[in-house]
């Protein structure tokens, strides 16, 4: 097994017998000084993973919350490049901290994948999620990300059958990504018994990790889902705070502070499991 970041991360959560909380910020949201300081500081709240949006104008798979965080990012100025920057930034600070990069590849295609790469690594991101990359793409990025040393993270759903998800497995590494409900971002929650049987049914055919996000908006529900998840993920009830703080022209200050004591509730739903 590599010895990478999201690696040693899982093997001491394992001994410490806790899920880890991986948080969802769209880079640059609602501008990119605010979005910066809001990002630098989920660590240090409580989160075990950063997933870290990169804004595009059409992602399809997210719901309204998400849709509207990569607006407001790409009507402030935000860009791949400058993700990439506060990343570096992040870095200077924090070299410990996982980071993945999700998205869509339009961005990634535009940038050229070979710059996208030098820099990613550069910079130190450790896996990418690209949701509009299916697994018969694997040529476009997955295989050059993965030769460059950074994970490749599959997302599985509900309706991905057995068949399928030997297809979706064959390349993925650093951890899966159980969708919980067939659907869109920050709509309703999964039913526990429906996650367990799903996540053993993947256990069957892989020893990565797993992750399990969608509709995971409180503590309570950070620690039911971390009974049986090796992570769990929340992005929409953090970005609906960012939008609420937006609305209210609340100062930077303010804005990262409420996050940060939203990120820190949901940390401690993450506590050894019984």
């Amino acid at each position: 097994m590599a010895d990478t970041r999201l690696n040693k991360l899982f093997t001491r959560l394992k001994t410490e017998n806790r899920p880890a909380l991986v948080t969802f910020v769209t880079a640059g949201d609602p501008d990119p000084e605010t979005g910066y300081e809001i990002f630098a500081n989920l660590a240090n709240a409580g989160a075990d993973v950063i997933e870290l949006g990169m804004p595009f104008s059409d992602p399809m798979a997210d719901g309204p919350a998400i849709q509207l965080a990569n607006l407001r990012a790409l009507a402030s100025g935000m860009t791949l490049r400058k993700t990439l920057d506060q990343v570096a930034a992040f870095r200077e600070k924090n070299a410990e901290t996982p980071i993945i990069l999700m998205g869509y590849y339009n961005p990634i295609y535009h940038m050229g994948v070979k710059n996208f790469l030098n820099r990613a690594d550069e910079v130190g991101i450790d896996g990418l999620i690209i949701v509009d990359l299916p697994s018969e793409e694997d040529d476009e990025l997955c295989h050059p990300a993965r030769a460059q040393g950074i994970d490749w993270i599959r997302l599985t759903t509900p309706t991905t059958d057995d068949n399928r998800l030997k297809v979706v497995l064959k390349n993925a590494s650093g951890f899966v990504y159980y969708v919980s409900i067939a659907g869109i971002t920050g709509t309703a929650s999964a039913q526990q018994a429906d996650v367990e049987a799903a996540l053993n049914r993947i256990r069957n055919q892989t020893d990565l990790p797993l992750a399990v996000g969608f509709g995971i908006k409180t503590a309570e529900h950070v620690k039911a889902t971390g009974k049986y998840a090796d992570a769990v993920v929340v992005g929409s009830a953090i970005i609906d705070i960012i939008k609420q703080c937006d609305e209210t022209q609340a100062d930077r200050a303010e804005t990262v502070e409420k996050v940060s004591a939203f990120v820190g509730q949901l940390a401690s739903g993450c506590e050894p499991r019984d």
